[in-house]
């Protein structure tokens, strides 16, 4: 049942931003942070974490499960070391994909040429 709730949570997230792509004048862009910070708001009046319990991956992997991340940071560094952890905390949770974005996305560019469309 856990594969199940993963692809209808996370499905239902990608369908709400195809929606917004599709029948709203927002960029994709605007749509990528708007997503962001409504999973740091979430995670902030605590309706994310149980979200994250029920789905899991399919709450983690999109991107209000970054905002979440950031967000949980953010939190346990407050708790940690006071409010500079407001500085370090979003960024030290989220390092390691980070790292793996930077990685992946410059072998792709190595391996890849791009080209604009046609």
């Amino acid at each position: 049942m856990q594969y199940l709730y993963a692809f209808l949570i996370g499905g239902a997230l990608c369908a709400i931003a195809q929606i917004l792509i599709d029948q709203t004048a927002l960029t994709p862009a605007r749509i990528l942070v708007g997503y962001v910070s409504v999973g740091v708001f979430l995670s902030a009046v605590g309706i994310y974490k149980p979200l994250v319990d029920f789905a899991g991956c399919g709450a983690t992997v999109p991107l209000t499960g970054f905002g979440h991340n950031l967000a949980k940071g953010v939190k346990e560094a407050v708790d940690a070391k006071g409010l500079l952890g407001v500085l370090s905390g979003g960024l030290s949770s989220a390092a390691a994909g980070l790292a793996a974005v930077i990685l992946f996305g410059y072998i792709f560019a190595i391996i890849f040429n791009s080209h604009p469309k046609k």
